[in-house]
């Protein structure tokens, strides 16, 4: 008698941890609507094109290449291209504003589709993030103050500081060929800006485009290190796995290239800053880089 009650009481237990189960199951498809991948979980092309909007992770902050304006609209090189892309798709564009150090964490948790944020193709980001033809050089730069200007990393005294940002190169670069150098590390580039200008930092490394940027921007700031480390290259990224956006995307930067597209980007977005000088030097069409 007593094993039968035992049993009769057990079995509503049973049938709600199942009618649970198969309910947290149906909640998490219906969250993500998007496929599982042993990096990630995504959306695929299909996927995309059905909902009729794609989710795109720009930064905010890095003007020109991805940042907001005094009318709360996205604006700038990235978001030039982003645009392009959700027409060419057939969809809306959705702007997901992210920082250097979430990028990875945005594909692989499914909030963001594409990365286009200033993303630089590495090794050990190849591991976590299927990356697309590129369309930009770049390399890492130093900037300081006019008047302490930083030529040479070697120059730097014991208690000297260079500010970075979390999860970029540059500080991926100097954590792995200058130990000694202390780091101050920043989530945004606003605050990496502001430590610089409180001088906070006696130099700020990033890439040489912002840098140069910057101090084009901002008078009183010297580019004193304009290429620091190798040469590398700007690319889309998506979720590790997700080969049919991989490939559109791929096939559409060939396309775009056909029409120099890139070339047209520059000149809308960051002929202003850079002038004509840096435009065949940072421009790639069609994703083929130049060899040196």
């Amino acid at each position: 008698m007593k094993g039968l009650l035992k049993k009769l009481i057990a079995l509503p237990v049973i049938a709600a941890l199942a009618a649970g189960t198969l309910a947290g199951c149906s909640d998490s498809g219906s969250q993500s609507g998007t496929t599982g991948g042993e990096n990630g979980i995504f959306r695929t092309l299909d996927e995309i094109k059905s909902s009729g909007t794609i989710k795109i992770g720009v930064f905010s902050d890095k003007n020109p290449f991805g940042y907001v304006d005094e009318n709360g609209e996205y604006q700038g090189y990235d978001v030039y291209f982003a645009d392009r892309l959700a027409k060419d798709l057939g969809v809306n564009v959705e702007y997901v504003s992210t920082e250097a150090a979430s990028r990875i964490e945005y594909l692989q948790t499914g909030k963001v589709d594409v990365i286009l944020a200033n993303f630089t193709v590495t090794d050990e980001r190849k591991e976590e993030v299927d990356f697309a033809l590129p369309y930009m050089n770049v390399a890492l730069g130093v900037v300081s103050p006019a008047d302490k200007v930083v030529e040479s990393l070697d120059s730097l005294g014991d208690n000297d500081q260079i500010i970075v940002i979390s999860g970029t190169t540059a500080e991926t670069y100097l954590t792995e060929n200058y130990p000694n150098i202390k780091l101050q590390k920043y989530d945004t580039y606003a605050a990496a800006k502001t430590a610089l200008e409180n001088r906070n930092g006696v130099a700020w490394a990033n890439d040489n485009t912002e840098v140069i940027a910057f101090s084009m921007q901002n008078e009183g700031y010297t580019v004193g290190i304009p290429t620091l480390g190798s040469n590398d290259t700007i690319a889309p990224a998506v979720t590790k796995g997700n080969d049919t956006l991989l490939n559109w995307i791929n096939d559409e930067i060939k396309t775009l290239g056909e029409e120099k597209f890139f070339h047209a980007d520059y000149e809308a977005t960051l002929k202003d800053t850079y002038g004509s000088d840096y435009e065949e030097q940072l421009v790639v069409e069609g994703g083929e880089v130049a060899s040196n």
